[in-house]
Formats: C-alpha cells, structure tokens, sequence
C-alpha cells in the first residue's frame, strides 16, 4: 500500500495570498457595519430610549468609512477585495469604483439625516417593531448593491433592501399601509423573478456571474440573439425597479402611506439602486446592445418623464405628488443611458446624486408642512409663510432644485442631457426634458402657491399652527433638512468639481480596463 503524499498544496492557484491591506478593508466594511449594528440593535430591542444614538453611531461611521472609500478610489482607482480571498471569478468580489463610491456615500448620508428625524418621527412602537435594525439592513442592502462586482451578489442584495423595505413599509400595520406594501411586493418581486431568470440566462452564456470577467467575455458575443434577450430583460427588471414608464404606478400608490421619514429614505434610495444597476449592467456590460436598444430606452424615459410631470400636477396630497416627481426624474436619469457617452452618463450620474439627497429633503419637508399646516392636502394648508417663514425659504430653494432653475442643482443635469440630445439629433428627447421640467415648475409652483402663499382666509381656515414641540425636537425636525439643502445649494453653486468627478465615473463605466484590472491584476481569468 503506497504512502500518502505528503507534498503540500499549491494555494496560490487557487487563494489571494498577498495580506490585505487596511484600505482594502474599506471596500467591504459598509455593509458589516451596518448588519453589525443592526445585530446590535436587536439585542438591545427592549430598550428603545438606546436605538438612536446606537444607529446614529453606527450611520455616522458609514459615512466616514463611505467618505474614505470614495477619497481612495479617487485618487488609486477602482479597489477589489476577494471574500474568502479566492481568486476571481471563483470568489465573490467586492469592487468600487467611482460611480459605486459616490452613490454609497450619498445614501449613508441620507441614511444619518433620516435617522436624525427619525429620533422624533419614530415612537417606542416603531422601534420596538424594529425601525432602526430594519434600516441598518436597509442600508446594508443599498450599500451591497451599490459596491459589488458580482451580478448574483448584485441579486442578493436587493432580496436585502426588499425585505427590510417591505418591513419599514408595513411599520404601523394601518390599512393604508397594507394596500400600499401590498403593490409595492407585488411588483418588486416580479422585478426580482426577471432579475433572476436573466442572472441564470446570463450565467448560461457566460459561466461567470464576475462582472469583470463578463465585460472581458461579451465582445464575443457582440450583437447576438441570446444578449439582446438577455440585455432586453434586464433593462426590463430594472426599469420595474426604477419605477420607469409604464411600470411605475405601485409608487406613487405605496410611498405615501408609511411614516413620512421611511417615504423620505425610500424616495431618496430605492429607485436610484435600480438605475444604478442600469448604468452598471446596461452601460458597461453591454454598450453594444444598449445602442441597439437605445431608442426604446429613450422612448421609455420621454414617456417617464412626461407622465410623472402631468401625474405631479394632477395630485391634491403634497406625498403623493412628490412619488410622480420621482418617478419624472427616473426619467432624466434613463435619458442619459440611452444616449449614452460620457457627457449624458455623467449627467444621469450627477441627477442620481442630486435626486437622492433633494427627494428625502423634499419628503421631510412634506413631513413638516403636514405638522404645521396640520394636513396633506393641498386644499386644507394655507399661509405657512407667515407662519414659519424659514421654514417657508429652505422650501421654496427645494422646490425650485427639482424645477431645474438656475443656479440650483437640478439645472446642470438637465442642461448637460438637454445638449447630449441636441448633439445626437435627439431633439425630441431634448423637447422631453424641457416641457417635463416646465411642467414639474408649474406643479411646484402650485404646491407653494397654495401651501405657503394663500392666505389662510382664501382657504376658508385659521391661522395654521405648529404641533407643539420643544426646542430640542425642532431641532431634530430642522437639522437633516437644513444639512440636505445645504448639499442640494452647493451642488447647484458650485457644479464644476461634480460634474468632472461624474464625467470621470461615467468614463469608468464606458471604458472598464481599470475596473477589470482592478478584480485581474494580472490580465485575465485562471
């Protein structure tokens, strides 16, 4: 009977063996963070007066860390950390680029401002029933999304932020409430099942699910039958998740039934993780399919536009209507996938950034004007300016960073989309772009109009007068929505480092060398 061998194995065809370094640590830390405080919270579940500051702790390191992987890959380029240090594309890999980095430090901010209104918004009921573990899972889910380099990983993490949305969404347990989440799953899981079954399509072609490895495999498949069905139901499952035209309707049905901050941070994130996936999958995976299918996507986000325009101005509930101004602006950001090039994948990229911190400021400022004026209804609020005439300017600069007027954020995406159509001949999507947000302006205008400038005696009511609230709770309720328009302000004053960093993410999608080194440092697959 012969020896047993005792020659030792070669783990270096098979393992990362370089020691990894504490910058690459940064790339995966966001979502330990955030399910290890949200572990956290769940023991401490009995003592609700901790939460808070637990989860503000927790949000607080997320935007540090957040804040640090962006400065890193500015300045070294993408960065790669291998689970389980197997060799790609055998190990899932966690990778960032600047597209990813700046989406994921965008959404922890939003994160920490909604947790500080949270501190008043959310009673002992909504944290014994679990708002703050559901929110780090949340953030776990967005933030996964946002930095992987896996596809099936990309998979797995909205199964996270669907579950943990679908539990923030039915915190209450109010009919309303009910019937909202109810649409709301309904479609979200079918967007999910199509995502699956073109994950399994995918992996069927491929034999990877790496994103780096398949961005080296597609120029040989280039404008086949099996990756235009395959490109085709992935724009389809991401457009249902991006709420696009004509498979929006469960949002504005469902994101103004929970409580007012859980709307904020929905409006804010979700949507832009499906039109983040869009620029991931559909820009750089398959540029050349999405040429091909570049006027259906742009017949898409005309309609999405438009009907998210015409649907804001049709609405008498102030929640209501900012979930059709959402959808108008996923919109803006599908018009610049379809033209593609760096110039309108920029702009989509800035618009997604701006959009996510003005659309959770424009619900916490729904928050308010229902506490003050005592109603959502555009028919029973008057005469806010009078009665909190701070409150009333912050407003009033909001409403006109979603309106697209200079010099305030929304301008400058909307500017760039509008000469990237005129450059391709696309005037009638430029034509989109200028009536949805003529039409979006008129809408505000309404809202303000009625909201703030009627006077209380025109609308047949007193004087609005705020709930009572402390000192300390105003501050709670003021603090993330004065920090959000601080960002949306300087976005709008100051656009030209913005849009050089957009412009430079968007190149990293449209040309990924630097994204597929980063995952194969030394050229190519084993």
């Amino acid at each position: 009977m012969a020896a047993p061998t005792t020659t030792p194995a070669d783990y270096a065809a098979a393992y990362v063996m370089e020691p990894m370094t504490a910058a690459d640590w940064l790339a995966v830390t966001p979502m330990a963070l955030c399910i290890a405080f949200g572990a956290i919270l769940m023991m401490i579940r009995h003592r609700t007066h901790w939460h808070p500051p637990v989860a503000l702790t927790g949000l607080a390191l997320l935007v540090l860390n957040n804040g640090l992987l962006l400065a890193k890959v500015m300045a070294d380029g993408p960065l790669t950390m291998m689970m389980g240090r197997w060799l790609p594309p055998f190990g899932i890999a966690i990778t960032v680029d600047l597209s990813g980095a700046l989406l994921a430090l965008s959404a922890a901010i939003v994160a920490f401002c909604g947790a500080l209104y949270a501190h008043v918004e959310i009673n002992n009921s909504g944290r014994r029933y679990g708002f703050y573990p559901l929110l780090m899972l949340l953030m776990a889910g967005v933030c996964g999304a946002f930095l992987t380099g896996d596809i099936f990983n990309l998979y797995v993490w909205f199964e996270v932020l669907l579950i943990s949305s679908f539990g923030l969404l039915i915190l209450g347990s109010e009919r309303e409430q009910i019937d909202g989440a109810l649409k709301y799953a309904v479609l979200n899981l079918m967007a999910t099942t199509l995502f699956l079954i073109a994950v399994g399509y995918l992996y069927a072609i491929f034999g990877t699910l790496n994103m780096a490895d398949i961005a080296m495999k597609v120029p040989q498949y280039a404008e086949t039958a099996p990756l235009m069905t395959l490109t085709a139901l992935f724009i389809l499952a991401f457009s249902m998740k991006a709420a696009a035209f004509p498979v929006n309707f469960w949002l504005p049905a469902s994101y103004h039934t929970p409580r007012v901050v859980v709307s904020a941070l929905f409006a804010g994130l979700l949507t832009k993780v499906g039109v983040y996936a869009l620029f991931r999958v559909v820009v750089m995976l398959f540029p050349v399919e999405r040429e091909a299918l570049s006027l259906v996507i742009a017949i898409v986000a005309a309609l999405t536009m438009i009907f998210g325009a015409i649907g804001a101005l049709a609405q008498n509930d102030i929640r209501r209507f900012l979930g059709f101004v959402v959808v108008a602006g996923i919109g803006n950001m599908m018009a610049g996938v379809a033209i593609g090039g760096d110039m309108a994948v920029g702009a989509a990229i800035f618009y997604a950034l701006h959009s996510i911190l003005l659309m959770t400021a424009l619900y916490l400022v729904a928050g308010e004007i229902g506490r003050i004026g005592g109603s959502f209804r555009l028919d029973r609020v008057a005469g806010l300016w009078t009665a909190a005439p701070a409150f009333a300017a912050i407003s009033l600069a909001l409403f006109f960073a979603a309106s697209g007027l200079p010099p305030f954020s929304g301008f400058w995406p909307k500017a760039l989309l509008v000469k990237a159509s005129i450059d391709i001949g696309a005037w009638w999507l430029a034509a989109s772009v200028l009536v949805s947000g003529f039409l979006t302006t008129i809408a505000f205008g309404r809202v303000f109009l009625f909201s703030f400038w009627r006077p209380v005696a025109a609308a047949g009511r007193e004087q609005p007068t705020a709930v009572p609230a402390s000192a300390g709770a105003l501050r709670w309720r003021f603090t993330p929505i004065v920090i959000l328009t601080g960002f949306v302000v300087w976005f709008g004053l100051f656009p030209d480092s913005l849009i050089v960093v957009t412009q430079q993410a968007a190149a990293g999608l449209s040309d990924p060398t630097a994204y597929i080194r980063s995952v194969f440092p030394e050229g190519g697959a084993r």
